[in-house]
């Protein structure tokens, strides 16, 4: 702690919270400028012109969206380069925790809290005001409840009561995936479970303190599937498949909770594969980046927008497909509607796209979840219902892939420690559809339809990309351990007998680099320590070999 002027005692570091949030800002309304920072905590935190300028625009709903009261909603914004590199602590979070919750530098989440209430005592006649968790952390779950608990606590009591906040958060322990965590908060105590890679997304928490009032069990991540896509559950399919190809998609809502949960919804339908194009839960016209999407040429990029301003159905006319929600009745099933001849803007509800679909409809999973609405079955149940059948059709996608690529391992064999470590054999599209013939999605689903064409077009979008570069990083990383593994138990000791002296000083220099490879880079070797130290040990087998004026030069460098 440090002494300010005024004797004050003033926090100097916040390491501990910003494992959890990067910052908390106030927005509010200005009659000269609009909206405008109030105030951040902690005080010194580091956010760009442009950062503030689009967390200030998004923390407020459009003003046709007449929000009256609080209203939540979720926005994902651009970080600057200056705070792209990430903490130690945020790099363990990314090594454990599955693909689709890994901490993205480039992007921030803002959880947003907007109280818009009559007040006649201010110009306007109306209080509006933002609180907005700022976090690299995807926990929209968690931290929207988080929002809901402090936000009117800093309403009615100012400063103090955020000071007091960021105190209990900065006691928090490191956010680890696989381990129950207690989050004290406000004499509140969030308790929960991040995932770990392979595992559910459920959370599971302290069972001993379920009873507790002060005790909320939470989970990190929890959307209400069934209920937010109802309103386009007839048209799943198409809309995974525009998914699955990152085609440009614009969700168009009454509101921003309607939109970031729409959002936020289909980037999940594909789990457990990562969505891999840019997304924004609520994007608005003052958006640094609205040049960008709006520009006709050279045509949309691959990005999910949610929006509420009416203007965006104009300027963003020319993207292929678009989801209008109504704010009636979200429970309404919306239509289908091509936009191959549409000249004129419609403004109805419904499903709008210039795309024809590779696969048919499978109408027993749609049969079964409208029997459900008909039967009352509970929400929760229709949810987990539509996950499993959305799972099971990505699966019956990737697993073909998945097993192609293992196919690219060269055999151990073919693994010599006097060589250098193979690569994977490259990805050849032909080969991949000849082993489809016989080992294809109709091994797992009923579905049928043109499952080549969709794999074509799957070969030219980011979600290929992200997958296939993961999974050859995977690959390469195995090699070089079985090459560690190799060289650690080679015979150099016979290796080296009348080798030259360049090719025996080669070998120590290559050694050398896999002992710092073995320490420095998380390597899926068998047994680290040993092979470690099994390395060190050949290391000495051939310095041992050399002459004296070598062994000294080698020991010295």
């Amino acid at each position: 702690m440090t002494e300010n002027v005024e004797g004050q005692t003033e926090k100097s570091s916040w390491e501990n919270l910003r494992n959890w949030i990067h910052c908390v800002c106030v927005v509010t309304f200005d009659l000269e400028i609009g909206q405008a920072l109030e105030t951040t905590f902690p005080n010194d935190v580091n956010l760009s012109k442009q950062e503030i300028s689009n967390i200030c625009y998004l923390a407020f709903p459009d003003s046709n969206s007449g929000c009256i009261g609080d209203t939540n909603f979720i926005i994902r914004l651009q970080s600057s380069p200056g705070n792209r590199i990430l903490k130690r602590e945020h790099l363990i979070y990314n090594s454990k925790c599955p693909l689709e919750l890994q901490i993205n530098p480039s992007y921030f989440w803002g959880y947003v809290y907007f109280r818009q209430v009559k007040d006649p005592s201010l110009p306007r006649g109306y209080f509006q005001k933002s609180f907005v968790i700022v976090s690299r952390l995807p926990f929209n779950n968690l931290f929207s409840k988080i929002s809901c608990l402090i936000a009117p606590e800093y309403f009615q009591n100012g400063e103090l009561s955020l000071e007091a906040v960021c105190n209990n958060i900065d006691r928090w322990p490191a956010p680890i995936p696989g381990i129950p965590i207690s989050l004290p908060l406000l004499g509140s105590v969030f308790q929960m479970k991040i995932p770990v890679n392979g595992s559910s997304n459920k959370n599971v928490g302290y069972s001993i303190n379920e009873n507790l009032e002060n005790h909320i069990q939470t989970s990190v991540e929890d959307l209400n599937f069934f209920t937010i896509l109802q309103p386009v559950m007839s048209h799943i399919h198409l809309l995974w498949e525009l998914v699955l190809t990152c085609e440009p998609l614009v969700i168009m809502a009454p509101s921003p909770t309607l939109s970031s949960n729409m959002v936020l919804a289909l980037t999940r339908i594909i789990a457990p594969l990562r969505y891999c194009g840019d997304y924004r839960p609520y994007f608005t016209i003052h958006d640094s980046e609205f040049k960008q999407f709006t520009n006709k040429s050279p045509g949309p990029p691959p990005v999910i927008l949610g929006v509420t301003n009416p203007f965006f159905g104009k300027t963003l006319f020319h993207w292929p497909h678009s989801i209008r929600l109504d704010d009636t009745d979200q429970t309404h099933s919306h239509k289908l509607k091509k936009k191959t001849n549409m000249k004129l803007l419609d403004n109805s509800p419904g499903v709008y796209t210039t795309y024809k679909s590779f696969l048919q409809k499978d109408k027993s999973i749609i049969k079964k979840l409208v029997n459900g609405i008909t039967r009352k079955r509970p929400s929760e149940v229709q949810s987990a219902l539509l996950k499993r059948h959305l799972l099971e059709l990505t699966q019956s996608f990737m697993i073909p892939l998945e097993r192609y690529i293992a196919s690219l391992m060269p055999l151990q064999k073919n693994i010599s420690p006097f060589k250098a470590a193979p690569s994977p054999l490259p990805f050849n599209p032909d080969d991949f559809f000849q082993a489809l013939e016989t080992a294809g999605p109709q091994l797992t689903t009923g579905i049928k339809g043109d499952w080549v064409g969709l794999y074509k077009r799957f070969f030219r979008c980011p979600n290929f990309d992200g997958w296939f570069n993961t999974r050859y990083s995977e690959l390469y990383s195995k090699l070089q351990a079985l090459h560690l593994e190799a060289l650690s138990d080679a015979d150099l000791k016979l290796w080296v007998q009348g080798r030259p002296e360049v090719e025996v000083v080669d070998m120590v220099i290559k050694i050398r680099n896999k002992i710092n490879e073995c320490k420095e880079q998380n390597l899926p070797v068998s047994d680290s320590d040993k092979v470690k130290e099994q390395l060190n040990q050949r290391l000495q087998d051939i310095i041992s070999s050399l002459p004296d004026d070598m062994k000294n030069i080698l020991k010295v460098s």
